[in-house]
């Protein structure tokens, strides 16, 4: 088959760029090896930025979104046994708003599946050919086992940091930048009404929790782990028990309920550059990985393929080539601002291993003046909400 542009991964990233590019007039087909209820189901981010949310309502993604998520104004930082809120929309006049990633793809896929989108799922056998040419080339395997070819003329990698977009580049094109923290999240799903109304970032002697929420029903909430625990060592009594020690504060009062799901998540930063090679893009996870300290990794996939969209239509549609010519270097602005943001929330919020008295103290002062001064508390807060996509 003839397409103009081969997506790779069927996430936010992959959908809304098949989504923006069919509002310019251009073809695409998405290919995913996951079955259409696995990623419709598949529980990751959470936290849109305003920017995120303002680009989904444009284009005609909103009304749901609008329905069902949640406005949050301000966040608190948990320290000292007390809440610290930073309020955001007196801070930054913005806010942000929580709306799972499932419930973003699962009304994406709606709206390219009204559209006719060719969107394939549970393929297998994913390659890519000829990157570097002038008319790349995906083979893969449908569901059903036949073997398929798409010609294009571009190929769009969004299949996320595992998949075979990335290695599709000659290792000595590419510089990784990788860092790998010395602790794991601790996550579960679990039905029952949030125990407060905004998300809680606690810094506890014992480490690290963060109180969250994916709708009035359903609380999402995190515990700082070593990176080598076993999912198999918690039971659920033990989770509920160091939830209430590291939340706990005057007034609070954590509601249990039953876990829907838990697993542990490694913690890394991650980029690489350039993210094109010849007629090869990369965006969203497949390209960089941030800790989910900071709340960025989805928003930054979105705003990857809004930068690819523009370039991509400014290419197929007008001829002009500067947008992909600079897609890398003006997205990786963004990327490493969010990572230097994911970095020091990250390093403010959790315990190191060893103990460090120093460390500890330097990590409160951080926390108080963050708590305490206007300039501190509105670096958090507009990098939070987000920076404007221009």
């Amino acid at each position: 088959m003839r397409t103009q542009v081969a997506i790779v991964g069927a996430g936010p990233a992959g959908l809304l760029l098949s989504h923006l590019l069919a509002m310019a007039g251009i073809d695409s087909v998405v290919l995913e090896t996951r079955s259409r209820e696995y990623v419709e189901r598949r529980v990751r981010a959470g936290v849109l930025e305003q920017p995120t949310v303002e680009l989904l309502r444009s284009v005609g993604l909103g009304e749901r979104m609008d329905s069902e998520g949640l406005p949050h104004e301000g966040i608190s930082l948990r320290f000292d046994g007390a809440d610290h809120r930073i309020d955001f929309a007196a801070l930054t006049g913005r806010s942000i708003t929580v709306y799972g990633q499932q419930e973003v793809v699962k009304d994406l896929i709606a709206a390219r599946i009204a559209a006719q989108g060719d969107l394939r799922f549970e393929v297998s056998d994913v390659t890519l050919h000829d990157v570097d040419g002038n008319e790349p080339r995906v083979t893969f395997r449908d569901a059903d086992g036949t073997a398929q070819e798409v010609r294009c003329d571009a190929i769009a990698g969004c299949d996320g940091f595992h998949g075979v977009s990335r290695s599709a580049v000659p290792a000595g094109l590419v510089t990784a930048y990788e860092q790998t923290y010395p602790f794991a999240w601790l996550g579960i799903l679990a039905e029952t009404p949030p125990s407060h109304d905004e998300l809680i970032y606690c810094y506890h002697e014992r480490g690290f929790a963060l109180h969250s929420m994916r709708s009035p029903q359903v609380t999402r909430l995190y515990l700082q782990v070593a990176p080598d625990e076993r999912i198999e060592d918690w039971s659920d009594a033990r989770i509920w028990d160091e939830l209430h020690v590291r939340l706990a504060a005057d007034g609070f009062a954590l509601t249990e309920g039953a876990m829907l799901e838990k697993g542990i998540t490694g913690m890394r930063s991650f980029v690489v550059e350039p993210m094109r090679h010849g007629r090869l893009f990369l965006a969203g996870d497949a390209a960089h990985i941030v800790p989910p300290t900071g709340a960025k990794g989805m928003n930054l996939a979105i705003a990857d393929v809004l930068q690819l969209s523009r370039a991509l239509t400014a290419w197929l549609r007008e001829g002009r080539t500067e947008l992909i010519d600079g897609y890398g270097e003006t997205c990786l602005r963004r990327i490493w601002r969010a990572q230097h943001f994911s970095w020091w929330m990250t390093s403010m919020l959790h315990r190191f291993p060893g103990g460090d008295p120093f460390q500890h103290q330097i990590q409160l002062s951080q926390l108080r003046y963050t708590a305490t001064s206007v300039p501190a508390a509105t670096t958090l807060a507009e990098n939070y909400v987000g920076l404007p996509f221009s």
